[in-house]
């Protein structure tokens, strides 16, 4: 009811003063009198709200953010990786070592890298197509399907078209909601095995020497929603 009241009252204005990924969602909650949430919880009594944009490349659900278990991988950290398959990349003009890349289980991406699900021994690895590091970053299987059923045990998928004022501010004009339930964590294995859902770095070096990643995030194929989060 109060996303209607919000979507009946014209379109948002972006809280940032600049464009960013987070701007909807975080607009969308300074709307609803959320604070900021900086740990793992869902957003709203219980219930995770995500905000995207419609556009036709949005075509990906981001789940959740999860760094591999150190304690079974072969690296020990966001920056071994970023060492190892980094590249140097300019952006806006700021020039630094980055990561920004898809892995997959069903295709090995430019950097050689891709996933792979080892059921029997509850692991998704990253591998890379070198042999020299193989499976390099692990995630115990259960604790995924666990961040998958805290995370959107119910969940708010939030839709907003955008458009600009005169002065250049970003605006949200809500759109629909879907509200999902109850996710089939059996069907998570199977959804990363087809390649269905995906690994994504967003990885720089920072000039202090400290590597910053906003993920890693797993995401998931809009078109496959039903089959994780069925009855929406």
């Amino acid at each position: 009811n109060k996303l209607r009241v919000i979507a009946s009252s014209g379109p948002l204005q972006s809280v940032m003063s600049t464009y960013a990924d987070t701007a909807i969602g975080r607009t969308i909650e300074h709307a609803l009198g959320i604070p900021m949430n900086p740990n793992r919880a869902p957003d709203y009594k219980g219930i995770e709200l995500k905000s995207s944009r419609l556009r036709k490349n949005k075509n990906r659900d981001n789940l959740f953010g999860q760094i591999p278990d150190w304690s079974i991988s072969k690296m020990n950290s966001m920056k071994d990786i970023l060492d190892a398959f980094g590249y140097m990349s300019t952006v806006n003009g700021d020039h630094r070592k980055r990561l920004n890349v898809t892995v997959s289980t069903t295709n090995t991406n430019p950097q050689g890298l891709y996933l792979d699900v080892d059921q029997r021994n509850d692991l998704l690895n990253e591998c890379s197509t070198n042999n020299h590091y193989g499976a390099f970053a692990s995630w115990r299987l259960s604790y995924l399907h666990s961040r998958l059923h805290t995370k959107h045990n119910e969940t708010f998928w939030i839709s907003a078209n955008t458009s600009f004022d005169q002065n250049g501010k970003e605006l949200f004009h809500l759109t629909d909601v879907e509200h999902t339930r109850r996710p089939l964590t059996s069907q998570f294995d199977l959804l990363l095995s087809q390649g269905d859902i995906t690994l994504d770095h967003g990885m720089k070096l920072l000039d202090i020497g400290v590597v910053k990643e906003r993920g890693p995030f797993f995401k998931m194929k809009k078109s496959v929603r039903g089959l994780l989060l069925p009855n929406p």
